[in-house]
């Protein structure tokens, strides 16, 4: 666990796990935007800790700042993009019965996986 897993539009690290649940640190490096993407079995909250987050939930695009709380629910499409010259780092918990990387379906993605 703790380990930094690095990404094209910046890292990860897994905070804690257990039974049904995983906590995230995520940092987007500047310009950086991650996949428009869902999950059919889990659900995500998102906290934006430092900077600022472009987030699209569904068709809603949103601007979130620091202290910024953002409810994903299974199934619905979504991404973060960080527009700005700054990190962006946002703490997310995951819920619901699959929380691994495999249950991501993704629908665009600037870094073609």
């Amino acid at each position: 666990m703790n380990s930094i897993i690095e990404k094209p539009w910046g890292y990860f690290q897994v905070l804690d796990t257990g039974k049904n649940f995983l906590i995230k640190k995520i940092s987007v490096k500047p310009h950086g935007i991650l996949s428009l993407q869902s999950h059919n079995y889990r659900s995500e909250h998102w906290t934006v800790v430092k900077g600022s987050a472009i987030i699209q939930i569904g068709d809603e695009i949103i601007q979130a700042f620091t202290e910024h709380n953002v409810e994903i629910g299974a199934g619905v499409k979504h991404r973060i993009s960080n527009e700005t010259t700054e990190e962006l780092i946002i703490i997310e918990v995951q819920t619901g019965a699959m929380i691994d990387e495999d249950g991501i379906i993704r629908y665009e993605d600037i870094y073609n996986r």
